[in-house]
């Protein structure tokens, strides 16, 4: 409190002590500079390690790894041969299961895709008797392990002519694929604009064109995401391969585990093979990834 000239008494304010930040928010601070950097770089090549001892491993021959690590290529580099990617060309079963893997995976994502999309669109936007227990239905088989599904699909397609076949493995990987797809893409799609929609209907546009012209460039991002999944999912798939598929119609995860069963040491085999089989779904990932982000993009332009 203050007196001033004409003997007014004037009281000055309070003046809140600072707040004290939580020692969390300080540490995090104080970290979040160059050190965090560090720290995730060295996090992220310890994660690589097992990647690229494979990939050094198959540039090796087999007397080579019997003799030493994978980590003596750095000091020695004359080591380093593509001769296990050449022996891995000459083998019929690997080759053979590598086309199966891409005649069972590119089928079972597109259908998976273009079905869902269309399911998707007519659960968010088109008025049907039981729409939403339909939904609420096709929601409710996302709860279905595919273990248990196994033996009685596997018997229905003895029965009909489609056990060890390629379209018993496609089909049975679109079956399941589709709850997924149906709940991301109607979900998606029901955050478009009505009026857009609405828009689109006053200039004559039909439900077809309608999706093809307005709904699928906007659910862009949503469909990308949805076909990366899918197509890893299918071609990393191990489980229903096994159990659908014969000698001649074995995908590239089941060649290399019969070869590992055969051939305990055709390691110049395996490596290359597993490295392979891992190098492809990381080079479509990539592919779309630059197509999801294109499309996440044009969906933020209004």
């Amino acid at each position: 409190m203050t007196v001033t000239a004409s003997g007014v008494r004037k009281t000055e304010p309070v003046r809140a002590a600072p707040a004290r930040r939580p020692v969390g928010s300080r540490i995090v601070e104080k970290l979040g500079g160059g050190l965090v950097r560090v720290v995730l770089i060295v996090v992220g090549l310890f994660w690589l390690v097992p990647t690229i001892g494979l990939l050094v491993s198959s540039l090796r021959s087999p007397q080579d790894m019997s003799a030493s690590g994978w980590w003596t290529v750095f000091t020695e580099p004359s080591q380093l041969t593509v001769d296990s990617y050449r022996k891995l060309l000459e083998n019929s079963d690997i080759t053979s299961s590598l086309v199966n893997t891409v005649l069972i995976t590119v089928p079972a994502t597109l259908l998976v895709v273009v079905i869902g999309a269309l399911a998707g669109y007519a659960f968010a936007w088109m008025e049907f008797p039981g729409r939403d227990w339909w939904f609420l239905g096709v929601v409710s088989l996302l709860v279905v392990p595919v273990q248990v599904a196994l033996i009685p699909i596997a018997e229905l397609f003895g029965k009909i002519g489609l056990f060890g076949s390629i379209l018993g493995v496609i089909l049975f990987h679109t079956g399941f694929g589709l709850p997924f797809a149906v709940f991301l893409l109607r979900n998606f799609f029901a955050e478009i604009p009505r009026e857009l929609l609405e828009a689109a209907r006053l200039d004559g546009a039909g439900e077809l064109r309608l999706f093809a012209r307005v709904v699928m460039p906007l659910g862009g991002p949503a469909i990308a995401s949805l076909g990366i999944f899918q197509f890893l999912w299918v071609w990393n798939d191990m489980l229903v391969a096994l159990v659908f598929t014969k000698s001649g119609t074995q995908p590239v995860t089941v060649a290399l585990q019969t070869q590992v069963r055969q051939f305990g040491n055709n390691i110049d085999v395996l490596a290359p093979g597993a490295f392979l089989s891992m190098v492809i779904p990381l080079a479509v990932f990539f592919a779309f990834q630059r197509q999801f982000v294109t499309g996440v993009m044009a969906g933020a332009v209004k």
